[in-house]
């Protein structure tokens, strides 16, 4: 029996929205830890179309039941593309930090950016608030989880026809540019 559990909350990057199952970047973790370290468990607790307050008031109830050692927190994008008030994602967001620290989960915040709709500052802001907070808590930090991927030459070839969500292919890269802060924590 695993000895210990990463538990996963995100949204649609982390659920395979679009893609095969089992080709995402948490299915990708899962068969790397199966290899590397057999006493950890991956859970999945991403839903497609999530944001921080679903993530906060289903975090709880996932505490208590999967006990995790490590919690992986890839949510915001959806607050951000709904134009929600940062005040309140960052706010969810410590809240979810805190309630991992209470079961001592130790916490990687997954940063996103977003493209300029919303204005430059929206943008900005939006951007910083991850490092803010992860500096705040002393949290793991992915700075950019599309780094490679949203910012490189061939971007529109990695992305669904949406330009949202990664193709099968680019989630390797997402794993390797969350991996670094897992692997810290484990």
């Amino acid at each position: 029996m695993p000895a210990a559990t990463i538990l996963v909350l995100g949204d649609s990057l982390s659920a395979e929205y679009g893609i095969p199952r089992g080709k995402g970047w948490v299915a990708l973790l899962a068969d790397k830890l199966q290899a590397e370290r057999p006493d950890v468990r991956v859970v999945n607790a991403s839903i497609s179309g999530d944001t921080t307050a679903g993530g906060r008031s289903r975090l709880p109830a996932m505490l208590d039941q999967v006990r995790p050692v490590q919690v992986v927190i890839e949510l915001g994008g959806n607050d951000a593309l709904r134009g929600l008030d940062l005040n309140s994602t960052q706010n969810n967001l410590e809240a979810m930090i805190q309630a991992c620290r209470a079961v001592n989960a130790r916490v990687v915040l997954v940063g996103m950016q977003i493209p300029p709709n919303y204005g430059p500052d929206y943008s900005a802001k939006f951007t910083v608030m991850f490092a803010n907070i992860a500096k705040k808590y002393r949290t793991g930090l992915v700075p950019f989880f599309l780094k490679g991927i949203a910012d490189a030459p061939d971007a529109t070839a990695q992305f669904q026809p949406d330009r949202i969500h990664p193709k099968a292919e680019a989630h390797p890269r997402m794993l390797a540019n969350v991996w670094p802060e897992i692997k810290k924590n484990l």
